[in-house]
């Protein structure tokens, strides 16, 4: 396990002042009034955290966070999927918590490894036991049994290939962080390469949507503006709610709920929300929607999230975070084959995944 997590020093400063030699929440001085201020400083938040402690915050957290994706489920109903709003606003909002967890942590100069491992723990369990667990209760598949239409024929097939494509970059963005980890540590330079090859795969969905013309003639549903101010004050709260268990944490010095495990109780945390939507629509029979629910924020913890705080701090990359890595990239490359010879998962390989996943926690732990 990685060392307790302790302030950091060195390019934390350029965008969050320089940091203090004691952890908490005062890692570095604001200045200046207004409500950046405000938002920044989330004084009002101070004495909640040993009030409520790391269980309240995490129940704040997965009921906002449930709320937020299922308002996204409903806006993409409505006509965003497909919009270049949609391909650039979803990702983000699905990911907030990771994103809200790598800024709380560079406001408090904190350990870049509780970072890494935060989005590994993300990734992993995304791909391996919240794909394999619903596929082994009630399957897990894109196209209906039996002859589908030639609309529904043609409608599976986009979904595959759009799942197929996201898999295969994940394979690809897992590589790159893994090649570049090699050296145990990722800074500024890797930091860099890794939010540069995102903007790259985001500017490529963008374009990706323009050409193929998917918005034309397309009438979107004025609910989506209910809807939106929804998403944003859902995302306000899970904000607080990463704010507060990750302070309630780090008042815990010792024990398995404390800030010995920051990562990985965060990432576990944050995994929650789209696993309840994905038992949610297997139950249903809904797979496209399960798999874009755990696939489709993964490259926001994997380059985005670690990239970006290594832009700042260094990142110590633990030992064991190589095979991890490679068991991540493993599982994406094994989901493309299931959609393309079995259009989803069988039962039986679901039984796989979810032993991959036990294999992940040994390396983690043992």
């Amino acid at each position: 396990m990685e060392a307790p997590l302790e302030p950091g020093s060195g390019r934390g400063g350029l965008l969050f002042g320089e940091v203090s030699p004691q952890p908490g929440r005062q890692a570095f001085p604001l200045t200046g009034t207004g409500i950046p201020q405000l938002l920044l400083r989330v004084e009002w938040l101070d004495a909640l955290p040993g009030m409520i402690g790391p269980f309240g915050g995490a129940l704040l957290f997965v009921v906002s966070s449930v709320l937020m994706v299922w308002r996204l489920e409903c806006m993409a109903a409505r006509g965003l999927e497909g919009t270049v709003i949609g391909t650039v606003v979803m990702p983000y909002a699905s990911g907030a918590g990771n994103l809200f967890f790598v800024y709380t942590m560079l406001r408090r100069g904190g350990d870049g490894g509780e970072v890494l491992i935060n989005c590994v723990v993300n990734n992993a369990t995304n791909l391996t036991l919240f794909l394999g667990l619903p596929a082994l209760l009630w399957g897990l598949r894109l196209a209906s049994r039996g002859r589908p239409k030639k609309r529904e024929e043609r409608e599976w097939k986009l979904n595959r290939l759009s799942v197929q494509l996201t898999l295969a970059a994940g394979v690809f963005f897992t590589a790159v962080l893994w090649a570049l980890g090699l050296n145990g540590t990722l800074g500024l330079a890797e930091g860099l390469v890794l939010v540069g090859v995102f903007l790259f795969w985001q500017g490529f969905q963008v374009f990706d949507v323009l050409k193929t013309n998917i918005v034309t003639n397309r009438s979107l549903s004025p609910w989506l503006i209910v809807d939106g101010i929804a998403v944003v004050l859902c995302g306000i709260v899970v904000f607080g709610a990463v704010d507060l268990v990750v302070d309630a944490l780090l008042e815990r010095e010792s024990g398995f709920i404390s800030r010995e495990n920051l990562g990985w109780l965060t990432g576990w945390l944050m995994v929650l929300p789209n696993a309840v939507l994905a038992l949610y629509y297997a139950a249903r029979g809904q797979g496209h929607v399960v798999y874009t629910s755990q696939v489709g924020d993964g490259h926001i913890c994997i380059p985005l999230c670690i990239g970006l705080f290594a832009c700042f701090q260094p990142v110590a990359v633990p030992e064991w975070a190589g095979p991890a890595l490679l068991l991540i990239a493993g599982a994406s490359g094994v989901h493309v084959l299931c959609l393309l010879l079995f259009r989803g998962i069988p039962r039986w390989l679901a039984v796989g995944f979810i032993a991959a996943y036990g294999y992940f926690l040994y390396l983690g732990w043992v």
